[in-house]
């Protein structure tokens, strides 16, 4: 996984980036995984594309993937948390998308911001759900405004 430079960011951005590493290195079946602000800008992203594959078996998504991931991720969040309110539901944790090539798996972080995940069709889904929400767990209480600007500076400073 190629990450933006974490030289100069503050501990907990790196360690965000860390998670965010640790995800998509430990969890088979995963092709890229992005976290995306409740207004829609990435914050974090891996990008396969830019990396040799891990081992044998391990799949990458194409070039620039994180970037794709990133906009359906806050599309998603976006009609399911209408969705959630037009049926009085609650608060949206997770949405899942299955299709013939690959999956989409959507997380809620507690600041509004999104965990996504694109994933191979045959990938465990509860496996993927379980370390997705580790992440959010691990994340969601140090995900800051200041931090927030951070993240979103830093990725911007890559493109």
């Amino acid at each position: 996984m190629t990450a933006p430079s974490t030289l100069g960011l503050s501990t907990e951005a790196r360690n965000l980036h860390w998670l965010l590493s640790n995800l998509v290195e430990e969890v088979s079946g995963v092709h890229s995984v992005t976290v995306v602000s409740s207004d829609g800008l990435m914050l974090l992203s891996s990008d396969p594309g830019l990396a040799p594959a891990e081992g044998a078996g391990r799949q990458r998504g194409p070039r620039g993937s994180s970037a794709d991931l990133a906009t359906i991720v806050s599309g998603i969040g976006s009609l399911t948390i209408g969705a959630a309110k037009l049926m009085d539901a609650g608060g949206v944790k997770q949405t899942m998308v299955a299709m013939d090539e690959g999956s989409v798996f959507v997380m809620s972080i507690s600041d509004g911001s999104l965990l996504g995940v694109h994933a191979t069709p045959d990938c465990d889904m509860s496996v993927i759900a379980y370390h997705m929400a580790l992440f959010v767990g691990r994340a969601g209480h140090v995900l800051t405004p200041e931090l927030r600007s951070e993240l979103r500076k830093s990725m911007e400073s890559t493109q």
